[in-house]
């Protein structure tokens, strides 16, 4: 006998207001466009359609609907191995950068704005995204090889967005903005979703409790993620102070640069970093998705 059906939300309201997932799944609806996904829903012991969130293919599926259906994204994939982004989060992002943009520029029109996505992986998921939501135009950068195709996959399997998205190779690691940004480009803002953690090991400790979060086995870890998408010596305190210093070389070429930030914790280092550079205004967006808090860190010269 199924224990007695919890009472969820009607809505998340912790997400943008004009995001469209704040409501619960509707699984057997998303479903429908996307036969992929039915094989893994199932009922839990509370009554409730689920999926396994902690199976990499069940996300997956998951997220091909998702695309479809709220984003017209009709072919999606990315290779084993890579991460596989949360829709919801990523599209909130997008809308806290909407109004970021607009809040000094009022009169900018949506066909000139021109967002540069540092690490788009190989879900390629921004510019999906941003340009669904608003018509944008996106530049996408990666290190990896492999990223970069899949992301180059994507968009030659939906043409239609072609014409809206430009991906370039960083061929330099050490390097973020620069090798990039061409001298005379104008670019909007910029979005990243930098290597949060410092190590291999803090990263698989933050995986690990996630399995523990969703309440399943130490053996169903399946959270992708290549080495760079997930870590980098310094961890994304080092990572966004490399950008805040490149930025100052590209005052003149973007409006807005901003950068996710897990950890509250690392802010007073990141404002101790942003202080050196002498911008003129700088912004701390916070956002909530379930139990997660993140925050948008944002600054402009």
């Amino acid at each position: 006998m199924a224990e007695k059906k919890r009472n969820h939300p009607k809505e998340k309201t912790q997400l943008h207001p004009r995001n469209a997932h704040r409501e619960r799944y509707d699984l057997n609806m998303l479903a429908e466009g996307t036969s992929e996904l039915k094989t893994h829903i199932f009922t839990n012991e509370f009554g409730d359609d689920t999926i396994r969130f902690s199976d990499a293919n069940a996300v997956k599926a998951l997220n091909k609907a998702l695309l479809k259906h709220y984003y017209k994204i009709e072919n999606w994939d990315i290779p084993e191995g890579y991460l596989c982004p949360p829709i919801p989060g990523r599209a909130d992002y997008i809308h806290h950068l909407a109004d970021l943009i607009s809040s000094n520029n009022k009169d900018l029109q949506k066909e000139d704005i021109r967002c540069l996505d540092v690490g788009v992986g190989a879900s390629c998921i921004y510019p999906l995204i941003g340009h669904r939501a608003y018509g944008w135009s996106f530049i996408g950068s990666d290190i990896d090889e492999k990223a970069l195709a899949a992301s180059q996959h994507i968009l030659d399997s939906n043409p239609e967005l072609k014409p809206f998205v430009e991906l370039r190779k960083q061929d330099d690691s050490s390097k973020i903005l620069e090798g990039i940004i061409k001298p005379d480009e104008q670019i909007t803002a910029t979005i990243c979703n930098p290597p949060f953690h410092s190590s291999a090991k803090e990263a698989q400790k933050s995986a690990m409790r996630k399995v523990r979060n969703l309440g399943y086995e130490k053996n169903k870890l399946n959270f992708g993620g290549q080495q760079h998408e997930l870590w980098c010596e310094g961890g994304e305190v080092s990572f966004i102070a490399k950008m805040i210093e490149e930025s100052k070389q590209f005052r003149d070429n973007c409006k807005w640069f901003t950068s996710l930030a897990s950890q509250e914790s690392h802010l007073d280092d990141i404002y101790r970093v942003l202080e050196n550079v002498e911008p003129a205004d700088v912004k701390t967006i916070a956002m909530g998705q379930g139990n997660k808090v993140s925050r948008i860190v944002a600054w402009r010269f």
